[in-house]
């Protein structure tokens, strides 16, 4: 999730707003930074691995003059942090300088064919091709906003693009699809932008574009177009007036989107974070390679801490009933339960958010000193656990600021499900159309996650849990491991003793604690019918059941004592059940958290990443 700003003006110089800009931007990525100014000759670019103050104080930016300009502070996808593949890319004449966020699904086709053409590409990264895919059109086209438009149709996956060409020293071309990009329309000067915070001290007037929506910008003028399969069509003018809205907000207040605490606009951008994880990996050759790895092992181990471990659990149901593969679910800190027991011929899935946490990486090189090959699953590019795994897979859910793990998760269980998919097809459980209809399938999830985010806004109160400072979040079967999460959730946040337990278990020590009104959480998934056994246990001994299922899973019977919340329906696909679910219990501690007085993105105790013993 990188962070882009463009601005061009009449008669003022752009790079101290360009450097305010990414001040603004830097929540969306901190691995490397740069800028592109055309001055009165051609188009300059610095651009450098690190943070955006010292990178806008090593190059003086703000002395820079000229009056069109990009910028763009960057988390790194395709290709490790560095000065070569921080951003602007531009082509191999020097004259068209790019920015871009999100991840281009044919990455690997599209360089294949422009080095067939004869581009050098110099970088790791997808964006560059972007720069040498225009160069290549600019020769079949009138002109380069065609060029520009012919380039764009032939990306596949996600993308906020931002363009200065220096044949065009006074124009910004810009185009949207899954990324977020707006423009800012201003006096004398127009801007496009990832996010409102970058611009919002220079105009407060905003167009938020759509997807499929190009065009370009100039000090004076806005033109927007549609992508259509007939063409381009332009976005009329008076449709463009009334898209104009005003912001009202802080700059502070912006940051977030409105949103009081990181913690809520992480849990909304799920439906987008989870949609990165599917287009960013779903044809990834790394996949295919990790599946062989877990098809052909003698033993898998899958190891991770809190809510990583949590996603480990659902990652061994679905590698058991999706690809036939026994697996090993273990705490990362208590990896010398196992460590003399591990062969060069076992795998270690080592999954950590961060990359960096301590537990896990402790784990990782136990089991490397037995020989075991590691694969390793982090949101980080560079990070430790990816220098160290034998081979790495990228969550690429953006960066995440509130200290409890939200959007992470659930790219975390979306990335591992493909990876039980690829390695049932390894393991010869599923045949090329099979996998490609349980890979189609997994395409719901974002509008899936969308849904249970509004549907469970709506119906928890802020005081869902009352007074009480325990409760229980039971769940069979796939339901168990989102419970785990689930509760956990609601102890680091709302500080409630949340407890979860397999709820088959609970009828052996648990349900001694039931008493009138005891908070009792299921979370329903349709693979444990038998379910409905246990509510009615809790429900004849008191408890204030809540049953959490999606809408479409029929319990066997019916239970009147409990209420039953319903979520969006999942398709009678065990693999999209997490989605529906798992919103609802970190919206409930999101709730109890704020309306007990708690600041939920700073959770006392805790770190986003745990790097001590």
């Amino acid at each position: 999730m990188c962070g882009i700003i463009g601005v061009c003006s009449v008669d003022r110089n752009v790079a101290p707003m360009i450097s305010l800009g990414l001040r603004r931007l830097e929540y969306r990525g901190y691995d490397s930074v740069g800028v592109a100014i055309i001055d009165e000759r051609n188009v300059q670019v610095w651009k450098a691995k690190g943070d955006v103050d010292s990178f806008l104080s090593r190059f003086k930016i703000d002395s820079i003059a000229g009056k069109t300009g990009l910028g763009h502070t960057r988390w790194a996808t395709h290709g490790p942090p560095s000065d070569v593949n921080a951003h602007p890319h531009m082509d191999c004449r020097g004259k068209i300088a790019v920015v871009h966020n999100g991840v281009l699904r044919n990455f690997v086709t599209l360089r294949s064919i422009l080095e067939l053409r004869g581009h050098s590409i110099v970088s790791d990264t997808d964006t560059e091709l972007i720069a040498h895919l225009i160069e290549d059109e600019t020769q079949f086209s009138s002109s380069f906003f065609e060029a520009f438009a012919r380039a764009v149709s032939r990306l596949e996956g996600s993308y906020a693009i931002a363009v200065v060409n220096e044949e065009e020293p006074h124009r910004i071309y810009f185009a949207r699809m899954k990324s977020p990009l707006v423009i800012g329309v201003g006096g004398g000067f127009n801007a496009v932008a990832s996010d409102i915070p970058a611009i919002v001290e220079y105009t407060r007037r905003i167009i938020v574009l759509n997807d499929g929506e190009l065009g370009w910008i100039t000090p004076g003028e806005v033109r927007v177009f549609r992508l259509t399969d007939e063409g381009l069509v332009e976005v009329d003018r008076e449709e463009l007036l009334s898209r104009i809205f005003f912001i009202e907000w802080s700059v502070e207040a912006a940051s977030k989107h409105g949103y009081p605490y990181f913690m809520m606009k992480e849990i909304v951008e799920q439906p987008d974070s989870v949609r990165s994880t599917y287009e960013g990996n779903v044809s990834d050759p790394v996949l295919k390679a990790i599946a062989s790895l877990l098809a052909t092992s003698d033993n898998i181990i899958v190891t991770g801490a809190g809510t990583s471990y949590h996603a480990g659990l659902v990652f061994t149901y679905y590698l058991a009933n999706i690809a036939g593969r026994h697996s090993i679910p273990l705490i990362a800190s208590e990896y010398k339960i196992l460590e003399r027991a591990v062969s060069k011929r076992d795998v270690v899935v080592a999954i950590s958010q961060s990359g960096e946490t301590f537990d896990t990486l402790e784990a990782v090189r136990a089991f490397k000193g037995k020989g075991a090959r590691v694969v390793g699953v982090t949101n980080v590019v560079g990070s430790a656990l990816s220098r160290e795994a034998d081979i790495t897979v990228y969550m690429r859910a953006g960066p995440e600021i509130g200290v409890a793990a939200t959007k992470t998760f659930t790219s975390q269980i979306m990335l591992l499900t493909l990876i039980s998919i690829y390695t049932a097809r390894e393991a010869g459980l599923l045949g090329d159309s099979e996998v490609e209809a349980e890979i189609a399938s997994l395409a719901e999830a974002p509008d899936i996650v969308r849904e249970s985010i509004e549907r469970s806004i709506e119906v928890i109160n802020d005081r869902e849990l009352g007074e009480h400072r325990s409760a229980y979040i039971l769940g069979r079967g796939l339901g168990a491991h989102i419970a785990k999460e689930a509760a956990l959730k609601i102890k680091e946040i709302a500080y409630v003793h949340a407890e979860s337990y397999p709820a088959g278990e609970s009828k052996h020590g648990p349900i001694a604690l039931i008493d009138k009104e005891f908070p009792v959480y299921f979370a329903a998934t349709r693979d444990s019918p038998e379910i409905t056994g246990n509510i009615m246990e809790m429900a004849a001994r008191g408890a204030r059941v809540v049953v959490v299922k999606p809408e479409d899973y029929k319990l066997p019977v019916g239970v009147k004592e409990a209420k039953i919340v319903e979520m969006p329906p999942t398709k009678k696909d065990i693999k999209l059940d997490p989605y529906a679910l798992t919103p609802y219990f970190q919206i409930l501690a999101y709730k109890e958290a704020v309306a007990r007085g708690y600041n939920p993105d700073k959770p006392r105790n805790l770190a986003k990443t745990v790097t001590v013993e």
